[in-house]
């Protein structure tokens, strides 16, 4: 059985670790498409590589003159290289080096 908590003691704790501010939590709602609206905007939100929500939340930021806020997620991708390296089979060798080189 699950637990609930206040939404503010939520919100206290979830802002001390560093979560979500409370100004960018999102709400659901629910809108009404016509069936060849919803095809084509599920069709261009694939072309785009969003999901379906993402692509609405887009629009509206770009009619509103808003800036989007949510990066791309494949930004993070191809940031570097590992150079062959296995840190989890050598974090102790690694971890071990990196500390020599800080003494």
């Amino acid at each position: 059985m699950g637990h609930r908590i206040s939404s503010s003691l939520f919100q206290n704790c979830f802002a001390q670790r560093g979560g979500y501010d409370v100004a960018i939590m999102m709400t659901r709602m629910q809108i009404t498409l016509r069936a060849e609206e919803q095809r084509r905007a599920r069709a261009r939100a694939a072309e785009l590589g969003v999901s379906f929500a993402e692509y609405i939340r887009r629009l509206i930021a770009r009619d509103l003159g808003e800036t989007t806020t949510t990066p791309e997620v494949d930004a993070i991708f191809d940031l570097g290289t590992s150079s062959g390296s296995d840190v989890a089979a050598n974090k102790d060798a690694y971890l071990g080096a990196a500390l020599e080189v800080s003494r």
